[in-house]
């Protein structure tokens, strides 16, 4: 949906769910996402913040975003920080944050699933684009009776100022760990994932105990605007490519301007699987020249020699083009399961092999030029 003129005191119905429901109705006052700002906006000063904006007004700016016009934020203290943030909260001292949604963000044919997640942290807890919070589901850890879970990362699926643009939340991207027996194909609900299933399973104002935030490996570059960035997923894997592209294509920051090329491979089972799909589509129709979107369904595809399309395969098919780019200073980062290394790397050697390279020598060039970026679990 786009809107170019501004809206008053007008309740708006967002059609997120994926059986095409309602799923929420705000209220929200004076927008416009032309090259207005969305008012009111929190910094993380006290005198914003006594602004008072209900929680009830948090808005998941994904799926309705659909020109070129973009969310003006306003850049305060998110913006000026000259070191990265870094495990403000550590795991004998958390976060309690606050759970604001929890939508499920993939058909009913996809094997499993995956759901977006806002928490608020209130402003306490600030991150940049590409880092982890880490989340300590509640109860005991049973290997150490007495003692807390331990801490599981998850990469951060929105930009710096969340998904209601004020800085005061972060998403994650969250697939729901079941385990099935191999024998007899029941669910035993004793082997599922702790964290993952408090998560999905979390309701509006649910407490939350977040870690971090963590990591500098997948942090985006952000002082050469022109460069190309080549973002390789798997499934959740694409968490942080989203927060990328939200502060690429959907909000305008004052001092970050994106004039580059962002070419996002993305691998799942099926097309009930894809995760964000409309809200990448979306850049691809209003930025052509800076963004492209290539999908590997496992399920549905075929890759050239007759078998499953797999991420590696795509980019099998781009391959002279993606090394011509990466010999011209292009980024490349995966994220994903850990699996999906192994693949990509043989494909990689392979090619280099074809164009008479020597895929360890280029490896070796691509990490000492920091052009390599890896997170996987």
């Amino acid at each position: 949906m786009a809107l170019s003129t501004p809206i008053s005191q007008m309740s708006v119905s967002f059609l997120t769910g994926v059986d095409g429901s309602t799923r929420s109705m705000i209220k929200v006052q004076s927008i416009s996402f032309t090259e207005k700002s969305w008012s009111p906006l929190l910094g993380l000063d006290s005198k914003s913040r006594s602004l008072g904006v209900k929680k009830q007004s948090t808005i998941c700016m994904s799926l309705q975003q659909a020109s070129k016009s973009k969310v003006l934020v306003t850049p305060l203290e998110l913006e000026e920080p000259k070191e990265t943030p870094l495990n403000l909260y550590k795991p004998k001292e958390p976060y309690t944050a606050t759970i604001v949604s929890v939508e499920r963000i993939v058909g009913p044919q996809a094997p499993g699933e995956t759901c977006h997640i806002v928490i608020d942290h209130d402003g306490n807890v600030p991150y940049w684009e590409g880092q982890s919070y880490g989340v300590i589901p509640p109860g005991e850890n049973p290997k150490k009776p007495g003692a807390p879970h331990n801490v599981r990362l998850y990469s951060i699926a929105s930009t710096r100022y969340g998904d209601s643009f004020d800085g005061k939340t972060a998403s994650l991207c969250v697939r729901r760990a079941l385990y099935y027996d191999p024998e007899t194909g029941e669910e035993d609900p004793s082997k599922a994932g702790v964290c993952s299933n408090f998560l999905c399973n979390a309701k509006p104002g649910d407490k939350v105990k977040i870690t971090g935030p963590s990591g500098k490996i997948m942090l985006l570059p952000e002082d050469a605007p022109k460069a190309t960035h080549i973002m390789i997923a798997t499934g959740t894997g694409v968490a942080p490519f989203r927060g990328y592209l939200r502060r690429m294509f959907m909000e305008n920051v004052p001092n970050f301007k994106f004039d580059g090329l962002s070419w996002l491979f993305l691998g799942v089972a099926n097309s009930d699987s894809l995760l964000y799909d409309e809200e990448f589509a979306g850049y691809l129709k209003d930025y052509p020249d800076n963004f492209r979107y290539d999908k590997a369904l496992s399920r549905e595809e075929k890759n050239q020699k007759g078998g499953k399309m797999y991420v590696q395969d795509k980019i099998e098919e781009y391959s002279d083009e993606i090394f011509k780019l990466l010999d011209n200073g292009a980024h490349i980062y995966f994220c994903g399961l850990k699996g999906m290394m192994p693949g990509i790397q043989d494909t990689l050697k392979r090619v280099a092999e074809e164009r008479g390279e020597s895929w360890e020598q280029k490896l070796t060039q691509l990490r000492k030029n920091k052009q390599w970026h890896v997170e996987v679990y």
